[in-house]
């Protein structure tokens, strides 16, 4: 570029660049521009095409439960692989595939209810989301021990068996009113927590009107969102053992002249079995009688109240036991549902564990003060336990002779 040179009057050269031309500057900061509108425009184009393969995945829901815990298999269309979820019929998932990489990752969004009861203000726990929940059970199949370590958390509030009340199940319009009831926290019992509870339900026996209308119920369940906690017992013959000392109980109100089907102590616990064994003793159901003949009993003598089974027809009672149970399964299979057993919450205590991640509550310790009634052997509660044990043995309930736990 040509330069101008000047000569001073000492004979000094002088050398001054020349001025840069505007045109040159124009035409960087037009390049920059460009170069910066492309980088801007690239990243936009790379937004569209994930947003582009972010989409709702239509999913099925298979007829059977994959295992004892009630986990759903759900496939997922478009995928050679299945992949399965504990997810209820009602939720739905969002499936998000990440650019480069294979897998999927798959969240569950569970339905959240926010009941507004009638009968009170929830307050400052209106806000606060309640998890549906019912324990279907059979009688004397620990679900009463069950709902007492339930209710032992500050945010439960399980309402017993509130339709053992005929009022409630004469109809399906009437259990349908009596299910609004209680999962619009509208239902006062001794376990209600009111404003703060954070997952509520009650106790439901299979004999209780649930089999009879069990398909309107299961529209329901699946329709509200209400969980379903399975409760049974593995040895079906420690269940009847249950059973008929609590007839005699129940026939013939035994404590004080009132029937008692759980105890919180073991003081109750000899007291109790002391009537109900002179009840079988003297084949009388006078209260006054039992008391006298109990007061001659010692505390360990009268723990070994003795039933006497009748060894012809238990086979087939236990079989129907069996079937009662798993026409239940069939049922309310379509359900969110956990099968938990009596014997597996007494040897693992972390099962309870289980059952809060389940109800998706806050983890606690719970507790229960009831006691178990019948303990020890089976041999030292049945009457004519040689006959029974005959009528067991090489048969598929001969494992029931040996089965035992403690609590």
């Amino acid at each position: 570029m040509a330069e101008y040179i000047y000569l001073s009057n000492k004979d000094t050269l002088i050398i001054k660049p020349s001025k840069k031309s505007p045109l040159l500057l124009r035409l960087i900061a037009l390049l920059f521009a460009v170069v910066c509108g492309v980088f801007f425009c690239s990243i936009r184009l790379k937004q569209m095409s994930i947003g582009n393969r972010i989409r709702f995945q239509p999913f099925q829901v298979l007829g059977r439960s994959y295992s004892e815990y009630g986990i759903k298999q759900i496939e997922i269309s478009g995928e050679n692989d299945t992949k399965q979820l504990e997810v209820p019929p009602v939720y739905h998932l969002t499936q998000i595939e990440v650019p480069g990489n294979n897998d999927t990752e798959q969240f569950e969004f569970p339905p959240v209810h926010y009941p507004k009861p009638q009968t009170f203000n929830r307050t400052e726990c209106a806000h606060n989301p309640v998890q549906y929940f019912a324990i279907i059970s059979m009688q004397r199949s620990g679900s009463g021990w069950f709902e007492t370590l339930l209710n032992s958390h500050m945010n439960v509030s399980s309402n017993g068996e509130i339709f053992s009340v005929m009022d409630r199940r004469q109809n399906v319009s009437s259990i349908i009113k009596t299910l609004d009831t209680v999962y619009n926290l509208d239902l006062f019992t001794s376990a209600s927590k009111n404003e703060c509870s954070a997952a509520v339900g009650f106790k439901w026996m299979l004999n209780q009107g649930l089999m009879q209308y069990h398909k309107e119920i299961v529209e329901y369940f699946n329709r509200r969102g209400v969980s379903v906690i399975f409760l049974f017992r593995r040895n079906l013959l420690r269940r009847l053992v249950s059973v008929l000392a609590n007839s005699y109980d129940r026939y013939a109100k035994l404590l004080n002249g009132t029937h008692k089907s759980h105890v919180h102590s073991h003081q109750e616990v000899t007291l109790s079995l002391s009537l109900s064994l002179c009840a079988h003793t003297q084949h009388s159901f006078i209260l006054h009688d039992l008391e006298r003949c109990g007061s001659n009993f010692q505390a360990e003598a009268l723990s070994r109240y003795k039933p006497a089974i009748n060894s012809t027809l238990l086979i087939a009672e236990l079989k129907e036991m069996e079937l009662t149970a798993a026409k239940a399964f069939e049922y309310f299979n379509s359900t969110r549902h956990i099968v938990l057993y009596y014997e597996d919450l007494v040897k693992n205590r972390k099962k309870l564990k289980e059952v809060l991640e389940f109800l998706r509550l806050p983890q606690m310790k719970l507790k229960s003060r009831q006691v178990k009634i019948h303990r020890g052997t089976l041999s030292e509660h049945i009457q004519n336990w040689n006959d029974v044990k005959k009528t067991l043995n090489g048969t598929e309930y001969g494992s029931l002779l040996l089965a035992d736990y403690r609590r």
